[in-house]
């Protein structure tokens, strides 16, 4: 008997596309995306699941792609920055980032704006985070509220204060 095959086909759809690939067993969901498929929206920045850089919208909910294997999510629905948009028309966070200049070197921003999107969508659904004040009440998306969301993702040119000005423009619209 022979060494067991540590490869699998999954199928993902991405951004609205079917895709299938053949994976390592190891391999992450990042690697996948980026090396298997050629999706180059997440980045790979810390590999360790601390910096937010590789963010996507993994069925709906948000996720550190290098942190959950490929395997795993055979069927699933991944929504990357790139993939927000509808045609020529940009996503409101991703036009609320270009109106508040909620980026510098561009790095972070597909996972800033996935993770953004992602929160929005939490906080409508109503689920508390460490700073909610009234855990019976509808979260308030103060700054603090904000930040805290958002601390998973880094952004190693500090434009925190933009990011913040554009999702709150975002969640205003």
């Amino acid at each position: 008997m022979g060494p067991a095959d540590t490869r699998t086909y999954l199928t993902l759809v991405v951004d609205g596309e079917q895709r299938s690939l053949l994976v390592d067993n190891r391999s992450t969901l990042l690697d996948a995306l980026r090396e298997g498929l050629g999706v180059t929206a997440p980045k790979k920045g810390c590999d360790h699941g601390q910096c937010g850089s590789c963010t996507v919208l993994l069925d709906g909910r948000r996720v550190t792609t290098c942190l959950t294997f490929a395997v795993a999510n055979d069927g699933a629905h991944i929504r990357t920055a790139a993939g927000l948009a509808t045609n020529d028309d940009l996503h409101a966070m991703q036009q609320a980032f270009l109106d508040q200049d909620g980026l510098q070197c561009g790095y972070c921003t597909p996972g800033q704006i996935c993770s953004a999107v992602g929160m929005l969508d939490e906080v409508k659904s109503g689920h508390a985070s460490y700073v909610t004040e009234d855990l019976a009440a509808e979260p308030e998306l103060t700054d603090a509220e904000i930040r805290e969301r958002m601390s998973g993702n880094l952004c190693r040119c500090a434009a925190y204060p933009n990011i913040l000005a554009a999702i709150r423009q975002s969640a205003a619209s």
